[in-house]
């Protein structure tokens, strides 16, 4: 995977932060200087801070975890969407239901209705009228659109990733409340303080949201290759030990028995010698 650079980020214009009056005070270790009326971040601390959290999402990745993205703005929408689907990990792009987390049983309820609406042929539309089937569509359509990127997920997951901590401040209080680590984009009028690892960035930019989001989205993808092919080392491994071993038995067994028709051919001879004696 390649590493990102600074020149791609300062490209992107992930430096750029919010006006001086809109920032919070807990940011100031990651900003470089304010410039016309605008606070500008320190685009190496944003390199360092990238690399600890992909560290972490590496390490998590081989350990079997599932992530949950969340970006519910414009900007991000699509984005968290695409890096989501690409890596196979689930994802929120509409409102953030509250108790999305700490209400997961109830969601997981609202789930089993959605696919019991979804089944064709589903026992629930016999014997309704017309208003009826179609109340049931317009809940089915509702549903699927607020759960379609989570509507597989069968327990929580081990991490979120979030674009703008701030705007996502329920999923943030949610993932805490629970001890779930965060892994966020923060921009300077964010508190980066409850954020597990902070990346700090411009999170209204586009090329910046997406710039994060693959090259997050790579590295999952990078760390899921790398435990198949280990997965596979091991495999060949145990094939070659196996293979070693019976081939050692056989030789074992084949030395047993050249002795043992070695001891019989002596005997025979030992009794041949005394008749001719």
């Amino acid at each position: 995977m390649e590493k990102l650079k600074f020149e791609d980020l300062l490209v992107s214009g992930a430096h750029y932060g919010h006006v001086t009056r809109k920032w919070h005070p807990n940011y100031k270790p990651f900003i470089l200087m304010e410039k016309n009326g605008v606070h500008i971040i320190n685009l190496d601390e944003t390199l360092r801070y990238l690399e600890k959290a992909l560290d972490y999402i590496q390490t998590k990745t081989k350990d079997k975890a599932e992530f949950l993205f969340v970006g519910t703005k414009k900007q991000a929408k699509d984005i968290v969407q695409q890096e989501a689907d690409r890596c196979s990990m689930f994802y929120v792009v509409e409102r953030w239901l509250g108790g999305t987390l700490t209400n997961f049983s109830t969601i997981k309820k609202s789930i089993k209705r959605l696919n019991l609406l979804e089944k064709e042929g589903s026992q629930i539309y016999e014997n309704q009228t017309k208003k009826e089937i179609q109340m049931l569509n317009r809940e089915r359509i509702k549903l699927s659109d607020q759960h379609r990127g989570i509507k597989d997920m069968r327990r929580l997951p081990n991490a979120v990733i979030i674009v703008d901590a701030k705007l996502e401040s329920t999923a943030v209080n949610e993932a805490s409340r629970l001890g779930i680590p965060i892994i966020a984009i923060v921009d300077s009028n964010t508190d980066p303080s409850n954020i597990d690892f902070p990346i700090p960035a411009n999170d209204d930019s586009i090329r910046t949201i997406q710039l994060i989001m693959t090259i997050i989205s790579d590295t999952i993808l990078e760390a899921k290759a790398d435990k198949k092919s280990n997965k596979s080392d091991n495999n060949i491994d145990d094939i070659k030990t196996k293979k070693i071993s019976k081939i050692k038995t056989e030789d074992s067994t084949n030395s047993e028995k050249e002795n043992q028709i070695n001891n019989e051919t002596e005997e025979k001879t030992t009794k041949d010698l005394e008749k001719i004696k």
